[in-house]
């Protein structure tokens, strides 16, 4: 185990690079009018993204846009305005275009009773009729809200991908972040769905929430092997009380520090690749099998608000409450509170709040932070032929920020690769690389730490 004390120094505020230029940056100047006509004219294959916000009740290292509600009457009335957008969306798409990507995600999508799962289902496939016969169907699921009903919804119509959120299987911790899931009942639900044919199971797993140790966290891994996902997502929790009020109620004091939180990546990459997994991109793990294994290694990983996908060069669609849609050189999301979405829809319009267009520069910084970010390796001679420029001369200014990192990479004129070590840190590589950064005084909270 390497000493980490040293690697504090790298434990600074920056994003997670789900989006090149990060969601902070989108902004109202990007008028509506342009967007519809950039959908008009789109030809991509598409993915969409669903969002189902409610919860029953909070977890509190949660940093999902949620809604906290028992009432039946909420959820139908969602359903309606995501129903009205879908009607607005066919007006202004090319509906009929292959689909080769959805991803319902919340909240808890299985908070919605398998009838109400079942007509939202039917009426994407009546306004998308084209799914490709290996789209990536798939679901968030919150293990303590999955019945057998809910499972044969998804099933029967072609969910093939399930993502269960564990977090952690410790008693104290598990009562810290109020949430209690026994280790029984989540084995129980991820049997269920694997007896009805689902061949790919993730489960979310997150280090650095209070009461974690590395021996903790040893067991939390441990007792998952045991359930034998197909793929982990093991995320470093992102303490951001300024923005999540339920992350008050921690005591920071608990959270573990971070070269304990670097003990357990290392940690969780060594356990992982002994027991036949690889890691995928920051944070992700995988059996060899696996269609993102196989992408890693012919370098077509992608990245995008749902995580890592192979699905690369498509239109992403946001559906509903906070979603955001993305293009080649745009994004785009929808309002974040409910009245607002609701005004929007019932003017007949697309609920949009804000986006941003991508100049030159942002589409070149995207595809070198993302290719980082996803394959740990950049072919810099494929950058300078696609943008023609001479990259050295190009980030002349990015690279003196990169030479501070010169332990974690190595680069040459054709390349820069990030070493086994310099993957812990993948984030702070790729923020060499943003210029969006270097306007973000450094007291003003907007990031999460990167360790």
């Amino acid at each position: 185990m390497k000493d980490y004390k040293s690697f504090v120094k790298y434990s600074k505020p920056g994003p997670r690079y789900t989006s090149y230029p990060t969601a902070i940056e989108f902004n109202t100047q990007f008028k509506y009018e342009d967007y519809i006509e950039i959908l008009k004219h789109q030809k991509a294959q598409l993915s969409l993204y669903f969002h189902l916000p409610f919860c029953r009740s909070a977890c509190y290292f949660c940093g999902c846009n949620v809604i906290y509600t028992a009432k039946e009457d909420s959820k139908e009335r969602y359903l309606d305005y995501l129903f009205k957008e879908l009607d607005l969306l066919s007006k202004i798409i090319n509906t009929q275009r292959e689909v080769v990507q959805m991803h319902f995600g919340g909240g808890t999508p299985t908070f919605f009773s398998a009838k109400q799962l079942e007509n939202l289902i039917l009426k994407i496939k009546n306004i998308f009729p084209n799914f490709t016969q290996d789209s990536e169907i798939s679901c968030e699921i919150d293990p303590r809200f999955l019945n057998e009903e809910q499972a044969n919804v998804l099933i029967q119509n072609g969910f093939n991908r399930i993502s269960f959120g564990v977090q952690d299987f410790d008693e104290k911790v598990q009562k810290e972040i109020h949430r209690i899931q026994p280790f029984e009942l989540t084995k129980n639900v991820v049997d269920m769905v694997r007896n009805k044919g689902v061949k790919s199971i993730n489960m979310d797993l997150i280090y650095g929430l209070p009461f974690q140790s590395l021996e903790s966290f040893k067991r939390t891994l441990e007792k998952a092997l045991l359930i034998n996902p197909d793929r982990f997502a093991i995320f470093n929790y992102a303490h951001v009380p300024w923005l999540k009020k339920n992350m008050r109620k921690f005591d920071e004091n608990t959270l573990p520090s971070p070269d304990v939180k670097l003990q357990i990546l290392e940690y969780c990459e060594k356990f992982l690749t002994q027991n036949g997994y690889k890691m995928i991109g920051m944070d992700h793990f995988a059996k060899p099998q696996d269609e993102l294994f196989k992408a890693l290694e012919n370098g077509s990983l992608h990245r995008n608000f749902q995580g890592y996908t192979t699905k690369g060069g498509t239109d992403l669609i946001g559906i509903g409450l906070t979603s955001i849609g993305e293009g080649r050189r745009h994004y785009m999301q929808n309002f974040k509170d409910m009245p607002s979405y609701e005004k929007a829809i019932d003017e007949g319009k697309l609920p949009c709040e804000k986006g941003i267009m991508l100049d030159d520069d942002d589409e070149l910084r995207k595809i070198v932070i993302m290719e980082l970010m996803s394959n740990f390796t950049l072919n810099i001679k494929n950058i300078e032929q696609r943008f023609k420029i001479d990259f050295f001369e190009y980030f002349k200014q990015d690279l003196k920020e990169l030479q501070k990192l010169n332990e974690f990479i190595t680069i040459d004129k054709a390349r820069i690769k990030v070493n086994e070590t310099g993957v812990l840190l993948i984030r702070n590589i790729a923020m060499c690389f943003d210029k969006y950064l270097k306007r973000i005084s450094e007291d003003k909270k907007v990031f999460s730490k990167t360790v």
